[in-house]
């Protein structure tokens, strides 16, 4: 048997393999470690300068990666 690369996975395709793969262990750990695994950055504090201009950056980026 192959090995997997479930980082490699996104989170659909992750959660796809788990549904046709109940057994794989490493596949319901991975899909269940990724919530935790999330960046938590704080992007702008409230009372910043430039908080709408940082908001609306990150949101293009996240967007973005979305996308590709």
């Amino acid at each position: 048997m192959s090995q997997v690369d479930y980082v490699a996975m996104s989170d659909e395709k992750l959660k796809q393999y788990l549904l046709e793969h109940h057994e794989d262990e490493a596949a319901f750990q991975a899909y269940s470690d990724r919530p935790r695994k999330r960046s938590s950055r704080i992007i702008a504090k409230v009372g910043d300068p430039d908080f709408d201009t940082k908001i609306e950056a990150a949101i293009r980026q996240k967007l973005q990666g979305a996308e590709g």
